[in-house]
């Protein structure tokens, strides 16, 4: 399972659970995802490490000091970005 994390600005808007369809968008040297209808968007992602997958479950929930962050597993094999 490959898992990626999207930022949410609202509390509530996703639950653990929930299946999800992301969106790709293009950027000059990356890739971002939103989380369809704008729920929550991904950081930047290089081109060698593109998601396949536009779909996926919601596999946890989080609020730190900086907001909201939703942790979604996709069915692709795990990617080490490091």
């Amino acid at each position: 399972m490959r898992k990626m994390e999207f930022k949410m600005e609202r509390p509530g808007l996703l639950a653990a659970g929930d299946r999800v369809k992301v969106t790709e968008g293009l950027l000059p040297s990356n890739y971002y995802y939103t989380i369809d209808p704008a729920l929550a968007m991904s950081g930047n992602i290089p081109f060698r490490y593109r998601l396949k997958s536009r779909e996926g479950v919601v596999a946890d929930v989080v609020e730190n000091a900086r907001g909201f962050y939703v942790t979604v597993e996709f069915d692709e094999p795990e990617v080490d970005m490091a």
